[in-house]
């Protein structure tokens, strides 16, 4: 079991919810438009959103941002420990840094006082193409080992300045390895654990990256908040760090929906019924499952698991069925039969 670091309001670790989490990728010093993204986030679902801190003038917006965000955020620094001090005193509730780039010790500590002073946890966080040059030789390239002592030893930087409020991820954009240099921080550490795959590359073939290294680590107990990291728009990071919990049943929010691949049983449009069902339910809050099958053969048994669907039947009929309840014969717009059940079982009735 990790340790637990507060971020705000939110715990962080110790067996918590598991916090999803995205970054802006709007010019931080324009406010307007970082506060509209990091607004788009926390409605996506994001529990934190991190900004990038770059200059003098991002550490001033950081104020503005603070206020207006619903949720906690999360500011990275680099190079510049007046950046992370100036941050800090404006209000962020998350730190991430790399104690190795931004000076000596003195430096270090001064960071490190001003966070136990605000009470303000900090990221470690190592990529596999930020390793330390020694450490690369002594390796012979950024191994699970070499990335996991590459973020251990950053730790004791902060360890020996009296702070240990940490959180650490060791990512790689290969699969293998970020699974390989999580297991064993798991095995070295206690500190909460930020999961990710990075640079996981576009919607589609990134999803599927993050979601299998994600996965195989959440499988194992190992992760205490995760992104997912796509290139464009950051919100579709949301929705899958948010697919890949619901999948695993770890977190549930909202409509997960069920769909059988169809064959040559069906009698309905499952596909688009679907899509019409996921789309217009997507406002829900309230964790459910529903469930779209193609034929009454065997759809209802199928989706047993679901609290409510519709199941395909003769001449595009179909069948309504509710957890619990036997199956009613239904006709006409099945989706809209579907979403209206949904709304009324929610109270979110259109």
């Amino acid at each position: 079991m990790t340790r637990i670091v507060r971020v705000g309001a939110l715990e962080l670790g110790g067996g918590k919810p598991i916090l999803v989490q995205s970054m802006t990728n709007t010019d931080t010093r324009d406010t307007e438009a970082t506060l509209a993204q990091i607004r788009a986030l926390a409605e996506a679902g994001c529990d934190l959103v991190r900004v990038s801190v770059y200059d003098e003038k991002c550490a001033e917006a950081v104020r503005t941002l603070v206020d207006g965000s619903p949720v906690p955020l999360v500011a990275d620094i680099h190079f510049d420990y007046r950046l992370a001090v100036k941050a800090m005193e404006n209000g962020i509730a998350k730190m991430r840094i790399n104690p190795g780039n931004i000076g000596g010790e003195d430096r270090v500590r001064i960071v490190a006082d001003c966070a136990k002073r605000h009470h303000i946890p900090i990221r470690i966080g190592v990529n596999s193409g930020s390793v330390e040059k020694d450490l690369l030789a002594r390796y012979g390239g950024p191994t699970a080992e070499c990335l996991v002592e590459s973020a251990l030893g950053h730790a004791r930087l902060l360890e020996k300045a009296g702070f240990e409020d940490i959180v650490l991820s060791m990512k790689s954009s290969d699969v293998r390895l970020t699974v390989a240099a999580y297991r064993l921080a798991h095995e070295k550490c206690d500190y909460p654990l930020h999961v990710g795959v990075t640079e996981a590359g576009l919607p589609g073939q990134g999803t599927v990256k993050s979601a299998i290294g994600i996965g195989a680590l959440l499988v194992d107990g190992i992760g205490d908040t995760i992104r997912v990291s796509l290139s464009g728009d950051p919100v579709p990071e949301a929705k899958a760090g948010w697919d890949i919990l619901r999948a695993l049943d770890l977190r549930t929010r909202g409509v997960q929906l069920i769909a059988c691949p169809t064959c040559g049983r069906t009698g309905i449009p499952v596909e688009a019924i679907a899509r019409r069902v996921e789309r217009e339910l997507s406002d829900i809050r309230v964790p459910l499952k529903v469930a779209v099958m193609g034929c009454v053969v065997n759809g209802i048994g199928e989706g047993r698991e679901a609290d409510v669907g519709i199941a395909g039947g003769k001449n595009g009929a179909g069948m309504l069925f509710v957890r619990g309840q036997e199956p009613e014969r239904v006709e006409g717009d099945l989706a809209e039969i579907l979403i209206r059940k949904v709304r009324s079982m929610t109270g979110r009735e259109a």
